[in-house]
């Protein structure tokens, strides 16, 4: 790969469902973009096995397999790939700057923030282990293959309840553990789980261990005031304490709300930098998946087109 700076009418960060389908549109419409994949290549779903609620595909599909797919499209239309992060970005005149973790900056007439959000985790050894092995931090993406079973779900916030409100219409009985004597959540959503007769709600409890053979089995745990330890029986773990957004060389630049998602233009994809346009999780905190994400990928690349044809630019 050259170090030599270029400049692009359309600079794509990130590489996920968002930043692939972004590209295909851009690419199609002429504009010759360039993708920067980041330092995870397909984002999210490259930790996610099977993925059944993508339309046309009928028989799912892996993870990997799938932003393979993606990768694929976008360079069968001449899309340029590079295995690079984006360290810092300067959006202060209308040609922007994008400077590369070898400190090569580039240009560009607009730039797709794609870059998603990532899962938080607790930080078990475990954890890692059985990563979709029964491990998830998505129920709407993973809860079907857990229906007619035992779940876990871990947090105390509006994505927990929501989480464990989901699950426990497929599953008999969800365990929500809660490391605090009160949850975080919106009242109507703690009230939603607490009026769910197979939502248990363990109170003052930590996760220490997940445990299991090829799969989990169950997580052992532990009172945070009684000290006092004992072994939940579950075939699904959920984490459900939140995501973060990938936006941090963007602070200085775009605006964000108090948990660093970027805001942009309501049904649209602009951001308050003219030339600059967000898809993705990067801006979305409320549905996460791969469908709207894409979907919003298109709609910034679609933006960005109208935007250089009225600067004519294309």
């Amino acid at each position: 790969m050259s170090d030599e700076a270029k400049h692009y009418k359309c600079l794509i960060i990130g590489s996920g469902p968002a930043g692939y389908t972004a590209a295909v549109y851009a690419a199609r419409a002429g504009l010759d973009p360039v993708v920067f994949t980041g330092p995870e290549p397909g984002g999210q779903l490259m930790i996610t096995t099977e993925v059944e609620n993508y339309p046309g595909y009928p028989d799912g599909i892996q993870g990997p397999e799938m932003m393979e797919h993606f990768k694929k499209q976008a360079e069968r239309f001449d899309t340029e790939i590079r295995y690079e992060m984006i360290s810092g970005v300067d959006f202060s005149g209308p040609i922007h700057k994008v400077t590369t973790e070898s400190n090569v900056t580039h240009t560009a007439d607009t730039v797709i923030i794609s870059t998603g959000a990532s899962a938080k985790w607790l930080g078990l050894e475990s954890e890692t282990k059985y990563m979709n092995n029964g491990v998830s931090a998505c129920a709407v993406c993973d809860g079907f293959f857990f229906k007619g079973q035992e779940v876990i779900v871990v947090g105390g916030g509006d994505t927990a309840a929501e989480e464990a409100s989901y699950l426990a219409k497929l599953c008999p009985k969800v365990h929500l553990l809660v490391r605090r004597d009160e949850m975080r959540a919106s009242k109507i959503m703690q009230a939603r789980v607490k009026n769910t007769e197979n939502i248990e709600i363990h109170w003052n409890t930590s996760t220490l261990e997940i445990q299991g053979a090829e799969t989990v089995t169950g997580a052992k745990v532990i009172n945070n005031v009684t000290k006092e330890e004992s072994i939940i029986p579950a075939t699904g773990f959920f984490v459900a304490i939140g995501h973060k957004p990938n936006t941090d060389i963007f602070k200085d630049w775009i605006d964000m709300d108090e948990n660093g998602y970027l805001v942009g233009t309501p049904g649209r994809s602009f951001t308050n930098r003219e030339g600059v346009f967000v898809s993705g999780d990067a801006s979305d905190h409320i549905y996460r998946q791969a469908v709207t994400a894409a979907g919003t990928g298109c709609m910034a690349a679609l933006d960005a087109e109208r935007y250089l044809t009225e600067k004519g630019i294309v």
